[in-house]
């Protein structure tokens, strides 16, 4: 859970919220403690490559034959409750054709990294849209926090209770689904959805978990589909990894994929350990069949001898199930909790979902068999796109495949007749489907080579060799010919900000290929950066290996260098962002301008990662620019307080600032300015955990000037804030519309 202690924001359920959290931290740091002499044997069993031997017999026994149905296709859940470890072994053994030896048998079926099947991915790309942003608002309807969620039913969604601990807090929370991006990078258009806790809502402070109703059901998450949950046994076994889908401290969804490592299952929970970023309040854990075998709740430090990363724990399903099954309900609410483990629904995991449209996908051509993203020539295939040229026969629910996807021969009830696309389905060949899989990597499968109706298979043509995805940094050593930031470059002279206050301190000016860094030299840090940007000569060259090098024109011990960052959640922030000064013949040198640490500040992942309104900012900014080939320069910086917190020799930034300028069409100048805080982020990186909170205010540029000390008088007069508001007053953004401009 990621909670807003902004100061003015609304603290009462804020509160709340952090205290139940500490409470479900402390009591997974108390299970984790009283586990370690249970939980360690164990692992050191896992690395020796003993699984079998770290796990109870009849557990193995049904994770072998849950696992070995899945594989040939069979109802996993066929095999009689009390079925013997032997029997379950040996019918697993034949169905793979292997050795009645557990060990052999799990080796073969757990823990495969480089053989798992195709189909692996289809089945993440559809249980990570059942995945969305849980937004909890005070009484004010501003935001107190963020949780993960997820679609478990057509109905209902599935949280911690730390998450929405009571109905009226989910009467004004809501979900956003597809807060995402795309395979292009560009953002997915958000689905925000109220919840209706009077339709149905039970929570329980010791499973940790609340279940209610979604506004607008089913018809409003139909195209997401859900997760189905089930209470059978053999969903997981010690040592095998599994895999988390989240919305870390707010930000766009990512994926833990089969990052965590599962070492021990107590009576209610499972733990396992990650050396990664700890996991979001309320998101599914998944199995290699991509079925939720723990709702994730709480993130404690690793306490066995010699851990290092975190040790995750989550309420296990099936006591989750138990409870709900134990609970007097109505009849109504009764059926909505038996459709939680409805056999009606698919098995793994996951009712299958239509694709929604979004910009930038549309469908091909006439006669082709896939679809295009925009752009794209028709029949060509997308990177990210796969084309299968055979498809199973599968009988379906109706909206039980992606748009454009359905095999032939699934004919789901209710359906159009064949022959007759559904609205908004690209049109496809006999037997072919398309599936779009948005993971950060390009997949380009033919299955035979074969297109419907053309003859027998043919080889596929050989693909010209990739470019390579990440280039190396080539930083020009010779910096006499960077020209630096142009006052004169808007056609209405705007000077570099005066250093005012901090002239002793102030470095010279830096200059870099279409911007400038003046350094606090005590500071260590960026007093200001000043940039150019030519919309109608913007470039994008791709990323390098994000090398950060010293400037050598200033003394080492007067910047901030890469032991600030080790080991730690703080990335080093660009203040002139990678792409803004590349345009124009020296695009590619800036872009590796930006990468000297001069221009960098400590900034929490969080903050960074911009799941909040400030990366988007200077995007929303900036757009237009590019779009209609403006041009606009722009300063950054962080606030250099002398109350700023210490960490490794230099004091961690709490807040940074932004001016943007431009002309408009009339040729009167425009300056905005903006101001957000990293104040409740930066104890995650100086304690045991981080919480997520953060607001953007558009601020008057003096007092921007009040801030930092720097001398903005020529920016001041065309503030439109200026003479709008006091001096001093602070407009908070929760949408972009509501920057003033003018």
């Amino acid at each position: 859970m990621d909670v807003d202690s902004t100061p003015g924001g609304p603290t009462g359920l804020a509160e709340r919220l952090r205290a139940q959290e500490a409470h479900q931290r402390d009591l997974a740091a108390r299970r984790a403690r009283e586990r370690t002499d249970v939980r360690d044997p164990a692992v050191e069993r896992v690395d020796r490559g003993e699984i079998a031997a770290a796990n109870d017999p009849l557990r193995v026994a049904r994770r072998v034959d849950r696992v070995s149905r899945f594989r040939t296709g069979e109802d996993p859940d066929s095999v009689p409750a009390d079925a013997p470890a032997p029997a379950l072994v040996a019918d697993a053994a034949q169905r793979l054709d292997l050795p009645e030896r557990p060990q052999v048998l799990l080796e073969k079926v757990v823990n495969q990294p480089d053989f798992l099947e195709a189909r692996y991915l289809e089945g993440g790309f559809v249980a990570q849209r059942t995945v969305g942003r849980i937004v909890v608002r005070g009484a004010d309807g501003r935001a107190a926090g963020y949780g993960t969620g997820f679609l478990v039913s057509a109905r209902l969604l599935l949280t911690n209770h730390h998450v929405l601990p009571s109905p009226d807090v989910a009467a004004g929370s809501v979900v956003q689904l597809d807060f995402q991006r795309a395979l292009d990078g560009d953002p997915l258009p958000v689905v925000e959805l109220a919840l209706d806790p009077d339709a149905f809502f039970v929570a329980d402070a010791e499973l940790d978990f609340a279940l209610v109703a979604v506004a607008g059901a089913p018809e409003a998450t139909a195209a997401f589909g859900w997760c189905r949950l089930t209470a059978a046994q053999g969903t997981v076994v010690v040592g095998e990894s599994v895999t988390i889908v989240q919305h870390p401290a707010g930000r766009r969804k990512e994926v833990a994929l089969r990052e965590n490592r599962l070492v021990d299952i107590p009576e209610q929970v499972l733990h396992y350990v990650t050396d990664t970023e700890p996991g979001s309040s309320g998101s599914p854990v998944f199995n290699d069949q991509w079925e939720v075998v723990a709702l994730h709740h709480a993130s404690v430090p690793d306490p066995s001898p010699g851990g290092t990363g975190s040790l995750n724990e989550g309420i296990r399903i099936s006591r989750i199930l138990r409870h709900l099954a134990a609970l007097g309900l109505d009849p109504a609410r009764r059926a909505l909790v038996d459709a939680l483990d409805d056999p009606a629904t698919p098995h793994g995991g996951r009712e299958r979902a239509a694709t929604p449209a979004r910009p930038g996908l549309a469908a091909a051509g006439s006669g082709d068999t896939g679809t295009a993203l925009g752009g794209a020539p028709a029949g060509a295939t997308p990177a990210g796109t796969v084309r299968a040229a055979h498809a199973p026969t599968v009988a379906a629910p109706a909206g039980s495949w992606p748009a454009g996807t359905q095999p032939a021969g699934a004919q789901p009830a209710g359906s159009q007749a064949a022959g007759t696309p559904p609205a908004g389905t690209a049109p496809t060949g006999a037997g072919v489907a398309s599936v779009e899989v948005p993971l950060r990597l390009t997949v380009s499968v033919a299955l035979d080579g074969r297109v419907p109706g053309a003859g027998p298979p043919v080889p596929a043509p050989l693909a010209a060799p990739a470019a390579p995805a990440v280039e190396r940094l080539a930083i020009d050593p010779d910096y006499s010919a960077r020209a630096g930031y142009d006052p004169a470059f808007l056609g209405v002279p705007l000077p570099l900000p005066g250093p005012g206050t901090n002239t002793a301190a102030a470095s010279a000016e830096l200059r870099y290929h279409h911007f400038s860094v003046v350094v606090h030299r005590v500071r260590r840090l960026a007093l200001y950066t000043a940039v150019n940007i030519d919309g109608a000569r913007t470039d994008a060259p791709p990323r390098a290996d994000d090398r950060w090098i010293l400037d050598p024109r200033l003394p080492r011990e007067e910047q901030t260098g890469a032991d600030v960052y080790a080991d730690n959640a703080l990335d080093r922030g660009h203040l002139v962002r990678r792409l803004d000064p590349a345009w124009g013949p020296p695009a590619r040198a800036a872009n590796d301008d930006t990468f000297h640490y001069t221009n960098s500040a400590p900034q929490h992942h969080a903050f960074n990662a911009g799941s909040t309104l400030w990366l988007g900012l200077e995007e929303f900014l900036l757009g237009p620019a590019r779009r209609d080939r403006l041009r606009i320069s722009v300063v950054t910086g962080p606030v250099l307080a002398p109350d700023d917190p210490p960490y490794r020799g230099v004091l961690l930034p709490r807040r940074f600032w932004k001016l943007a300028a431009v002309v408009e069409p009339d040729g009167r100048l425009v300056v905005t300015g903006y101001v957000l805080g990293q104040d409740a982020l930066l104890p995650g990186v100086l304690a045991a955990e981080a919480l997520g909170a953060y607001r953007t205010f558009q601020v008057p540029v003096t007092t921007v000037a009040d801030l930092t000390g720097l001398d903005l008088s020529a920016y001041a007069p065309a503030d439109p804030l200026g003479g709008v508001e006091a001096a001093g007053a602070a407009r908070e953004l929760r949408t972009y519309a509501e920057i003033v401009l003018g």
